[in-house]
């Protein structure tokens, strides 16, 4: 069993950054794909970022590509999820998620955990 908790949202002004962070607790973090997504108002949820388990491999939405970067320590069991150049299209709740497998993975149905979400809103 793993249990993830999120840290790092709030509300910032168009162009400004923030630091997501994902704390996990159990057992094969270090083996595990994690991963970024976000649900915004209205909208169905959607994949923003994935890291494999070494973290020698990332992938990203087309939307977020160049604005956000993922990476994980697995010395502290945590996955990171830095974020710049905000858009008010990225207010969303954001979640981290855990999937028990090596290879990175973008579809929802591939995890296995999840956070609880932290709020993200970007204001214009």
């Amino acid at each position: 069993q793993v249990q993830l908790v999120e840290s790092g949202g709030g509300l910032v002004q168009a162009g400004g950054s923030l630091r997501l962070s994902c704390v996990a607790t159990g057992r094969a973090f270090s083996s595990s794909t994690l991963g970024w997504f976000r649900r915004a108002p209205g909208r169905e949820r959607e994949f923003v970022a994935g890291i494999n388990w070494s973290g020698g491999r990332t992938t990203y939405a087309d939307s977020v590509q160049g604005r956000f970067t993922i990476s994980r320590d697995n010395a502290k069991n945590t996955v990171y999820l830095q974020v710049i150049s905000l858009k008010p299209e990225d207010t969303a709740v954001y979640y981290c998620a855990a999937a028990r497998r090596l290879t990175i993975a973008t579809m929802p149905e591939a995890f296995d955990y999840w956070g609880q979400g932290t709020q993200v809103t970007v204001s214009s």
